[in-house]
């Protein structure tokens, strides 16, 4: 269990947390991560939930991913290792459930999707081995139901569908499927499936120019038709309509330092979510009004330790918590809307 003590200081937080039981390599270890919280308004806008997981020694691994059925009130996390369960499932409120590790080679990015009776848990997959560059959908026991991509190898073909280290997926409430093709690879591309798997349009390749990409590391939707593609390598995001693929703009203003890793909105629509990896931060962007794209605005950030890496990120539709898979630190953090009624720092 970790143990932390907080000092406020005007708007900022300090907090400083003791991990005293984190299994590394099959051994016991202590580390201290610091974590640094300024925000740049009023009131802030979330708070680290230390009470999530209640039990930390189940990641033992690189936690690349994690994914919220939020219908359901269940967390999946992805990590990556040898002789390890690859997929951990967990409450809402932080209790492990089970693992399953069928068919994962090395997964990277993951989705939930589906209705309170049927759940369909999306991994992509940028492993080498027979399963690897695949977008793949399990049920939420683990059973593979559908692989999307040539197993086992990568390439750039459409007829039969290929992938090459795909990074990420969203999916809507349609069933339509947006996925980002790139990290690393061959291939730099958005693509939009159907329901049934069919390409309805493509964007992108190899570039810096508008719909170009240099690594598309992460996808969402906002509330008003529109698709945000984090663009890692040339240090923005970018902005298409949902129906037709076109172009509607970029942000780069945030990003000088470095690219975006994971993007995702809060559910009222206000807020952008934005990971940066290398940076070990978070940041709280200003969300634009339908029919423009304007600049972006930084609104709060949250600085951790060095090394922490957050690599992916969640965000829960019906609670609005945050969940930040941090690739350095291994292990999920959870932070919940300031003004929830979840106690911030366990029972």
């Amino acid at each position: 269990m970790a143990r932390a003590w907080v000092c406020l200081a005007g708007a900022a937080f300090f907090l400083s947390c003791l991990v005293l039981h984190s299994r590394f390599c099959g051994s016991l270890v202590s580390r201290t991560f610091s974590f640094h919280l300024s925000w740049r308004m009023e009131d802030p806008l979330f708070r680290l939930d230390l009470g999530w997981p209640k039990n930390s020694e189940y990641f033992t691994g690189a936690t690349f991913c994690v994914a919220v059925d939020s219908l359901n009130g269940l967390v999946y996390v992805a990590q990556r290792g040898d002789d390890i369960p690859k997929v951990l499932v967990f409450s809402e409120d932080g209790y492990f459930l089970r693992a399953w590790n069928y068919t994962v080679d090395t997964p990277h990015g993951m989705f939930v999707s589906g209705t309170p009776f049927e759940q369909s848990v999306w991994i992509t997959d940028v492993g080498s081995g027979p399963y690897g560059h695949t977008v793949k959908k399990y049920n939420s026991l683990g059973d593979l139901v559908q692989v999307l991509g040539t197993p086992g190898k990568k390439g750039t073909g459409l007829n039969p569908l290929q992938f090459d280290n795909p990074a990420e997926l969203y999916v809507d409430d349609t069933g339509e499927m947006y996925i980002v093709d790139g990290d690393g690879g061959l291939n730099n591309r958005l693509l939009k499936l159907s329901q049934d798997f069919m390409i309805l349009w493509l964007r992108g390749e190899n570039g810096t120019g508008p719909a170009k990409f240099n690594i598309p590391h992460s996808v969402t939707l906002d509330a008003v038709g529109r698709v945000w593609v984090a663009d890692r390598g040339n240090k923005r995001l970018q902005v298409f309509d949902k129906d037709t693929g076109e172009w509607l703009g970029a942000w780069d203003n945030c990003f000088t330092e470095e690219g975006p890793s994971a993007v995702r909105f809060t559910p009222d629509g206000k807020y952008l979510i934005v990971a940066q990896l290398n940076l070990s931060r978070l940041s709280v962007l200003l969300a634009p009004p339908s029919g423009s794209i304007g600049d972006c605005s930084v609104v709060s950030t949250i600085q951790l330790a060095d090394q922490v890496l957050p690599h992916l990120l969640e965000v829960d539709r019906k609670t609005g918590a945050v969940y930040v898979a941090e690739i350095g630190a291994k292990q999920i953090q959870k932070y919940i809307p300031w003004h929830s009624h979840t106690p911030a720092f366990g029972a």
